[in-house]
């Protein structure tokens, strides 16, 4: 395991966000930009419209990104977060020790599948942008996928680079997506973390109690977040075991298979399915972004 405590040192959105800059750029932010005690700018991060501003601008900043959007409930997702999990599969399909850097001018053409693209895109965005991958986007979600595709047609420097496939059976991951002969560089997903809608509730009142020192009884999420992407049945652990069995059938396929984890006590199971299946390595990739731990699982055969 590789202990981290702060973003992925080629993440462009370590240290405070620059509200100068990114109001120039998207002017419908400056609305939500405010002051804290410190007298530092900031935004309500309770705030779903104010996060969601904030996206935008960080997009059209930092990627070039000309048009997006998502619709009304669906996952808004913190960017910083996001990219940090591309610039570490970057190290690993690129062969470059975690620490090291990577000649972001030099791009190469790598492929990528995104299980559970979801209505965003962040992760081709991020990837396209700073890499020059290709990527597949899969999602059971139709509306996530007519979603996405319109992001990718409004924006030249993605238009022709992402493929988005519809998952028709929801009790498959790779099946029905990966097809003969194709390969793959790496696969990345966010699974859905909870195993209900209450859980997943239970969970953000948890969180907003914490942030806010003192007991939140409305739930709110602030990112957005509907079923599909916040829960599904027998939740993240058993989602990833039914990812870990089915990559067997597809080593040949793919180089690195990868997965975010977001509860670690997961993990010791997780790990001891890998082994059963004699994978030839897997890595456990700590990351922390602000007051939120989390960490990627990759492996590969």
């Amino acid at each position: 395991m590789i202990e981290r405590n702060e973003l992925h040192e080629r993440n462009k959105h370590g240290g405070q966000y620059d509200f100068i800059s990114l109001t120039k750029v998207y002017p419908p932010l400056k609305k939500f930009v405010t002051l804290n005690p410190h007298g530092i700018q900031t935004i309500n991060f309770f705030n779903p419209h104010a996060v969601k501003a904030l996206n935008k601008a960080l997009l059209i900043n930092y990627y070039g990104i000309r048009y997006w959007d998502i619709p009304k409930g669906y996952l808004c997702p913190p960017i910083p977060g996001r990219a940090d999990y591309i610039h570490y599969m970057a190290d690993l399909i690129q062969a470059q020790p975690l620490s090291g850097s990577i000649d972001q001018g030099n791009k190469q053409n790598y492929r990528c599948l995104d299980i559970g693209v979801g209505a965003n895109c962040i992760y081709p965005i991020i990837g396209q942008t700073e890499y020059g991958w290709g990527f597949v986007g899969s999602d059971i979600d139709p509306l996530a996928i007519e979603n996405a595709r319109k992001i990718i047609t409004c924006n030249p420097i993605l238009a022709h680079k992402i493929e988005l496939r519809l998952q028709k059976d929801k009790r498959k991951i790779f099946d029905g997506i990966i097809v003969a002969d194709e390969y793959f560089d790496v696969t990345i997903c966010n699974p859905p973390f909870h195993s209900s809608r209450k859980e997943a509730e239970d969970g953000t009142i948890r969180k907003l109690s914490s942030l806010k020192g003192e007991k939140v009884r409305k739930v709110k999420l602030n990112f957005g977040g509907n079923a599909n992407e916040l829960w599904c049945e027998g939740g993240e652990l058993h989602f990833l075991l039914n990812m870990i069995f089915e990559s067997q059938k597809y080593q040949q396929n793919c180089g690195w298979f990868s997965s975010l984890v977001s509860k670690g006590k997961n993990l010791d199971v997780l790990c001891a399915k890998l082994k059963t299946i004699n994978v030839s390595e897997y890595r456990i990739i700590q990351m922390s972004q602000g007051t939120k731990n989390s960490r990627i699982l990759a492996w590969r055969f």
